[in-house]
């Protein structure tokens, strides 16, 4: 089933009810997206933060409504406080930072400005050049592209207005442009500006 075609709210409403296969579809959809965006916030501790993430969706899944974008969000601001946590930890008690290698596909349901950045890349220089924006950019980005959210789902998992990240999502993009032309050699950012112009 294409993640397009995937109605979440149907599948919440029967994992709620008990149905396991139910569940099973929602973590397969969303285990893919959780990992990439954690990635970009804590490197090689993604999986171990999504694994706590998930305890808690599990626990409070009677808890949610709402529809696919909806939980798509519930499910990243959930995520996004484990990773927050951790990195309160590391202020605490500083770590090395592990550099970002790895990724399994790069999800491909972007359209417009998005999929043309991300079209010029590569899953490992994807993740790596997203994770070296600044963090509110590549949070807008990600939460945008990846978890096809809007600006107000994308503001509500960060506790921001839509505006703000519409415009961290539109630096980043363009960031991330600049950066393509100068590893590539080849015009992008005029490219980005008209398609994240058609689209604002």
């Amino acid at each position: 089933m294409e993640p397009e075609d995937l109605d979440l709210g149907a599948l919440v409403l029967r994992a709620q009810r008990g149905d396991v296969d139910a569940f099973d579809r929602i973590y397969l959809d969303v285990q893919p997206r959780l990992l990439r965006y954690l990635r970009t916030l804590v490197g090689d501790e993604a999986e171990d933060v999504a694994s706590e993430a998930w305890l808690q969706i599990a626990r409070d899944l009677g808890k949610f409504s709402g529809d696919s974008a909806g939980f798509r969000g519930w499910t990243a601001r959930i995520a996004r406080n484990r990773a927050m946590d951790l990195l309160r930890r590391r202020q605490r008690r500083p770590v090395e930072p592990v550099p970002l290698d790895r990724l399994v596909e790069f999800a491909g349901y972007a359209d417009g400005a998005e999929q043309l950045v991300l079209d010029e890349l590569s899953t490992d220089a994807a993740v790596r050049l997203i994770a070296s924006l600044p963090r509110d950019q590549a949070e807008a980005v990600v939460l945008r592209v990846l978890f096809e959210l809007d600006a107000a789902g994308a503001g509500r998992v960060l506790g921001k207005r839509a505006g703000a990240v519409r415009t961290a999502a539109y630096r980043g993009l363009r960031n991330l442009a600049k950066r393509l032309e100068l590893i590539s050699g080849e015009p992008v950012t005029r490219r980005v500006t008209a398609a994240l112009e058609d689209t604002a």
